[in-house]
């Protein structure tokens, strides 16, 4: 029989999207810890419970009076995980997800649930995630991973998420995945306009970003490494970056794919193509367009060989209404990498808000700047919600 309330503390608590879940869920917070000062502030002012600035590293403050809680639940840094990134190894972030699992085995919470991106389970770095697993099995919990896609919440975005859960409750539940519709955009960001933190800052007309911006379709991003409908390369916008021939079209886009066809390299996806290679397809003329192509500012030698510049995969994404949004980052406020679906500007720190899922009576304070780092840093609402569910279930106190 439930006696007393639900009890639970959070670890890298952020600006509080996972602590928003699981209140929203009937647990009832003892603290929240964090070392970043913008996300503290944000989450004093709109979360209820008491958070607290700490280094976790050195330690949990009055950790004694957190043992026996019926959940810890913890959002490390993903940086070091996150294939946006560089994803190095032995990155220091990336022992913050083994520092949960030290700190979990001196509280000795009936349940614990972490968070992180998907990259965690890739490659070298799932070594973490493993050494999470073990610690967590070796002190008496059973543990479960489960891959998770937001919009499967019903969320208007994508955003690829693992969850892990230990328990110690004698429980034994079934892990279901969301199958709820996908949010669309248009749905999520209706009314925005009237509430706090909505301040659109369109592109000074006639800008080089606003020239851009009005080329780039719903859909399309700016990207000279890929090709098709979705992807508008630098050549295709001359009255920014210049005029071409048909000729000098030819070989940026033959460029564009060999690069990615003879490697040289076993890491990148990608490499600068061969004089050689060109000469071979393109005949004698490929030196005149090489150097031509150089002086406009396309194409640049590296080594022996040529490369396009500008090798990003993606910059000016412009969002579509009827479809949910790609993942919102701590750059989602920047038209320089996402475009609002109709207006020349990035989104407001409000729409940034509301595809994360946050309630509109949050309210984000500090620089515009911090805001869109706090939101791009948190775990989802509802994303807290759907692991509180579940929290709940292996306590036996599920609905």
């Amino acid at each position: 029989m439930r006696s007393g309330p639900t009890t639970f503390a959070s670890l890298f608590s952020g600006c509080g999207g996972f602590d928003i879940g699981f209140a929203e869920y009937g647990f009832q917070s003892k603290g929240a810890f964090d070392c970043d000062a913008d996300a503290v502030e944000n989450f004093g002012a709109n979360v209820d419970g008491p958070v607290s600035r700490v280094d976790l590293t050195e330690g949990l403050p009055n950790e004694e009076s957190l043992c026996g809680l019926d959940a810890l639940i913890a959002g490390p840094p993903c940086q070091g995980f996150s294939t946006a990134g560089k994803r190095i190894v032995n990155d220091e972030r990336n022992s913050l997800l083994t520092l949960t699992g030290i700190l979990a085995q001196r509280i000795s919470p009936k349940v614990l649930v972490v968070e992180n991106v998907a990259g965690a389970l890739s490659g070298e770095h799932a070594r973490y995630w493993s050494e999470l697993d073990a610690m967590m099995r070796l002190a008496g919990y059973r543990t479960h991973t489960m891959r998770c896609q937001v919009s499967s919440l019903g969320m208007a975005q994508m955003r690829r998420r693992v969850l892990f859960f230990a328990w110690r409750t004698g429980k034994d539940i079934e892990f279901t995945d969301p199958q709820n519709p996908t949010a669309k955009l248009r749905t999520v960001l209706t009314g925005a306009c009237n509430h706090a933190n909505h301040n659109p800052i369109p592109l000074r007309e006639h800008s080089k970003e606003w020239l851009i911006a009005r080329r780039i379709k719903p859909g399309q991003k700016l990207s000279n490494v890929r090709g098709g409908e979705n992807a508008v390369a630098t050549w295709d916008i001359p009255e920014v970056f210049g005029k071409i021939t048909s000729n000098e079209r030819t070989l940026l886009e033959m460029l564009r794919r060999l690069r990615r066809q003879e490697r040289q390299r076993d890491h990148g996806d990608a490499d600068p193509v061969s004089l050689a290679r060109l000469e071979k397809a393109l005949g004698a003329r490929f030196q005149r367009l090489v150097e031509s192509l150089i002086m406009k500012g396309y194409v640049k030698r590296v080594d022996a060989g040529i490369d396009l510049i500008g090798t990003f995969n993606g910059k000016f994404r412009r969002m579509s209404w009827d479809k949910p949004s790609c993942t919102v980052d701590t750059r989602f406020g920047s038209p320089r990498y996402f475009l609002h679906p109709s207006q020349q500007r990035g989104f407001t720190v409000r729409e940034a808000a509301r595809i994360q899922g946050f309630p509109d009576n949050y309210v984000f304070q500090g620089s515009e700047q911090a805001q869109y780092r706090v939101i791009g840093n948190a775990v989802p609402p509802p994303l807290g919600s759907f692991a509180a569910e579940f929290a709940m279930q292996l306590l036996g106190r599920g609905q």
